[in-house]
């Protein structure tokens, strides 16, 4: 399958993207071309834009992610080429492919079957090079501070308490913690640190929630890397280097533009994981995805405990919109397994266990259900599904009045979403939509932290460590009580156990450690053995990738 996702993509027929860029209204001046098939978007359109009428933004989210496959994306990409199909002017919003998972675990991001962005191999490799001026950026921030204690420490920086760390597009367990300045006076003061993937970095998320240059710059400013022996906390405006990462981040904050398979146009933009960040692409590329299409169809991380909470509480109220819709995906595969079935024998028919998978599904269309949107289930179909299951899982959401649609996008594109596509217009336009979210500015750090817990995941109960409360009451004098929270949990379980699949019940969560991302606007709050550096799996996909003589990819899915 994944080779044939490959091989369908090198088959693409694709637009020259100044075509694309037409379509949607753009002159030659607006974008900057990077090749014949990818284009910058740049941010003065907006301002040109600015009168025009805003989009309806579709959210595309699942349920929790197993091994066995959702298709999140593929739904996303396959669901904006049935708009197109049926003649609504679409756009899709996505995240940019971090190269680490590309290399490690996933193979590439970009869709599948028929429904993918392409160009697919320029996607998962190095694209426009955003993420690699986020990890520059990350890193001039990281030789500063180390010059300006090598240099006199004017800001009596206590070197034990920098919390910024390094950053690398890559898994790379070896880096996680590590000693640097070691070999003398002269290459600076010993001292531990260690690195983060380069889309966990806080400039991803800034740049991510930045909605113009200035407020990027502004919000650059703002972030805390450390404190002093006074436990007084430093920024990035204390360095006074707020203008020079900026300048670095000029061109990765426009957004990206290519195309589908079926020639609908994307903007992919921005790349933080979900289950260490806040996992939504660029608000600056939905924004402007709202000023050039009437609906923007886009996707976030994970299962809907982490990406759709963290879309509605942090991106929505962020970037100042209300959500139109939410499709939610599941798979037969996926809820089998979430009854308690393993992978390598999910082939054959079992509909008991399909229905006690059905409770992961149900809890989070509660929790769509608590943002008080629109929703459509979308059953994301493979070979494997028998009648039988089909039946079974469509007699569940009829019966629980549950609005749904069989989707093939994997397989017919966007031809296989066309009646997802008509159900969601119409809950759109026939549903009420009094979105609301999951907690308010005014609550405590501890109390926004247990709204989440409790009325997403389902929690009985939550934990502060010490650590953890100490730092409650710290952030609490230093005045960060108003930011929002950003989760960091196990995809894998509404709970933080990974092990807990379906729907748990009257667990404990416990948050080990706060880390404040004022820059972003959250405090990150950890939870079970969630790490910012993944490591390689035993056998990487990087094992399976090539180049042929004609400078064909082989291998990237």
């Amino acid at each position: 399958m994944e080779n044939m996702d490959l091989k369908i993509a090198q088959a693409a027929k694709m637009d020259k993207i100044v075509d694309i860029a037409k379509r949607l209204g753009l002159a030659e001046d607006d974008i900057e071309l990077y090749g014949n098939y990818k284009a910058k978007i740049d941010l003065s359109v907006m301002k040109k834009l600015e009168n025009e009428e805003d989009g309806k933004v579709i959210l595309v989210t699942a349920i929790n992610p197993t091994p066995a496959g959702e298709g999140k994306s593929t739904t996303t990409v396959g669901l904006g080429q049935a708009f197109t199909k049926i003649g609504e002017d679409c756009i899709i919003a996505l995240r940019e492919p971090s190269f680490g998972p590309v290399m490690g675990v996933k193979g590439g991001a970009a869709g599948g079957g028929y429904a993918q962005v392409v160009p697919m191999e320029d996607l998962n490799l190095h694209f426009t090079g955003d993420i690699h001026a986020i990890t520059t950026a990350n890193n001039a921030i990281s030789a500063i501070i180390d010059n300006h204690i090598h240099q006199g420490n004017v800001l009596n920086i206590d070197p034990r308490r920098i919390s910024w760390k390094r950053a690398i597009d890559m898994n790379d367990r070896a880096l996680r913690d590590i000693v640097i300045g070691l070999g003398g006076i002269g290459n600076s003061l010993p001292r531990q640190d260690g690195f983060n993937i380069s889309v966990a970095s806080e400039i991803m998320a800034v740049l991510c929630l930045a909605s113009d240059l200035q407020n990027l710059k502004d919000r650059v400013k703002k972030i805390v890397f450390g404190y002093t022996y006074d436990r007084i906390p430093l920024t990035i405006g204390d360095l006074k280097i707020e203008g020079s990462i900026a300048l670095i981040l000029k061109d990765a904050v426009k957004p990206n533009l290519v195309q589908t398979l079926e020639n609908t146009p994307a903007l992919i933009h921005g790349g933080p994981f979900a289950n260490i960040a806040h996992g939504c692409n660029s608000i600056i590329a939905t924004n402007m995805g709202r000023k050039l299409a009437k609906y923007v169809i886009t996707e976030a991380g994970f299962g809907a405990d982490l990406g759709a909470e963290k879309f509605m509480d942090i991106k929505a109220k962020q970037a100042g919109f209300t959500p139109a819709a939410v499709v939610l995906v599941a798979t037969i595969r996926a809820l089998k397994m979430h009854g308690g079935v393993k992978k390598k024998e999910l082939g054959p028919e079992n509909v008991e266990a399909l229905i006690k998978g059905l409770a992961n599904l149900q809890k989070h269309i509660e929790n769509i259900q608590q943002y008080k949107v629109p929703y459509v289930v979308a059953i994301n179909s493979f070979v494997t599904d028998t009648d039988a299951e089909t039946k079974a899982l469509a007699d569940y959401l009829e019966s629980n009045g549950h609005p749904w649609s069989l989707s093939e996008v994997w397989e017919k594109g966007g031809e296989g979403a066309v009646d997802l596509a008509k159900k969601v217009i119409n809950e759109i336009n026939t549903k009420p939509n009094n979105f609301t979210r999951m907690y308010n500015d005014e609550d405590t750090i501890a109390e926004k932290i247990e709204k989440v817990c409790k009325k997403v995941y389902g929690a009985g109960d939550v934990a502060f460590t010490g650590k953890a409360k100490i730092q409650l009451r710290r952030f609490k004098k230093l005045g960060w009580d108003n930011l929002d929270v950003c989760m960091a949990k196990t995809q894998y379980s509404l709970s933080d156990n990974p092990k807990l699949l379906g729907r748990p019940e009257g667990f404990t969560i416990t948050v080990k450690e706060l880390r404040p991302s004022v820059g972003a606007g959250f405090i990150v709050a950890l939870t079970g053995d969630v790490m910012t550096m993944p490591g390689l799996p035993k056998v990487p996909s990087a094992l399976a990738m090539d180049i042929d003589k004609d400078g064909n990819a082989q291998g990237l899915f």
